[in-house]
């Protein structure tokens, strides 16, 4: 690109955030499942108290480049066992290299929906079902007194299906209250750190004091996190948990990018809470027209069903366009009007000069 002064320059366009849940960051990080996107930690180290270092862009061109020499990855099988020593899942040539300035430790940001509120349904929440018991905790929640907007869990949470993102949120407002005097003291103190870690984590804003909260928070729950291993709600001492381990990286990331909750994807998954109703891609492209058919063969499916639906729109169009012919002749008649209408421009030019004549 050329400056105000005529001089060429190189431009590079920064990447800032990749919006992406787990499975994706491991995909397009070129990493393995069993390795952190972003940190060198592998999953036997996921439960750690304390951060790894960045998997950089360097470290993992430098293990393709080993993968590679050791055996081509045309000859797949024997290329197979050599990535996954090297914690990689075959993808030879990430998009991110040749790009200056872009490593995925700096551009995957966490966001909240997925590595907050379903890190939450699925081991938070799972824990507590089998320390107090599915059918004590279902009636404990079936005596809530919801508020207006908030949604009333008659049957429970055990048997819940299909849950979404504002169901999430509402199962975590009410969990810390629901099993306080159902479950261990240490029990409800690592419950408890975790979900405020998640909460102080969403703030619109940090300053350094808020920061140290964030970080005392996530320290509180692995100082208490092995009385859930005690409660029996796990059956070893192992913390496998990939999304766990990506907690260790909000600090830095709000360091290097700013506030989490600016990296959501609310907005193209579902409706935001406390909004007026409105479909999304992913609800009016996907979940609706898989909801209208027979749940089998759902890619046809909701194909044939978007392709009625465009048709559907184009006719309506037509009709409506036909639906106003006297206004379209009218239209016409006024144009045709315009068109033969002249002004009298001579007496518009001498009255022009009239009034620059000086007196």
């Amino acid at each position: 690109m050329s400056d105000p002064v005529g001089n060429l320059w190189y431009c590079y366009t920064p990447l800032a955030s990749w919006i992406a849940d787990t499975p994706e960051e491991s995909l397009l990080s070129a990493t393995s499942p069993k390795v952190s996107p972003v940190t060198t930690a592998t999953s036997k180290e996921f439960g750690n108290l304390f951060r790894h270092p960045s998997c950089t862009a360097t470290l993992t061109l430098t293990a393709i480049c080993t993968a590679c020499a050791m055996h081509d990855p045309s000859d797949y099988l024997k290329f197979l066992k050599v990535i996954w020593k090297l914690g990689l899942n075959g993808v030879i040539y990430p998009f991110f290299e040749g790009w200056p300035m872009s490593d995925p430790f700096d551009f995957f940001t966490l966001e909240v929906l997925h590595h907050f509120h379903q890190l939450f349904w699925d081991h938070d929440a799972n824990w507590c079902i089998l320390t107090v018991g599915a059918a004590e905790i279902n009636f404990h929640f079936s005596l809530l007194q919801t508020t207006v907007s908030h949604r009333l869990f008659e049957d429970g949470i055990s048997n819940l299906k299909q849950v979404t993102g504002r169901d999430h949120r509402t199962i975590q407002w009410y969990m810390v209250s629901v099993i306080a005097s159902a479950v261990p003291r240490r029990f409800l103190i690592a419950i408890h750190s975790l979900v405020e870690f998640q909460y102080l984590t969403q703030a619109p804003s940090f300053t350094d004091n808020s920061l140290v909260k964030v970080s005392n928070a996530l320290q509180e729950f692995h100082d208490h996190k092995n009385t859930i291993v005690h409660a029996s709600t796990r059956k070893d001492n192992s913390w496998r948990i990939p999304k766990l381990e990506l907690l260790q990286s909000i600090v830095p990331s709000i360091h290097l990018s700013g506030a989490v909750s600016q990296w959501s994807a609310d907005v193209t998954k579902h409706n935001r809470p406390n909004t007026s109703l409105r479909l999304t891609a992913h609800v009016q492209e996907i979940k609706v027209p898989a909801c209208s058919g027979n749940n089998q063969n759902y890619y046809s499916q909701i194909a044939h069903y978007l392709d009625r639906s465009e048709k559907c729109f184009h006719f309506d169009i037509a009709t409506y366009l036909a639906s106003f012919p006297s206004n379209q002749q009218d239209n016409n008649e006024l144009s045709d009007q315009d068109e033969d209408h002249h002004p009298e421009l001579e007496s518009q030019d001498h009255s022009l000069t009239d009034q620059m004549v000086p007196t």
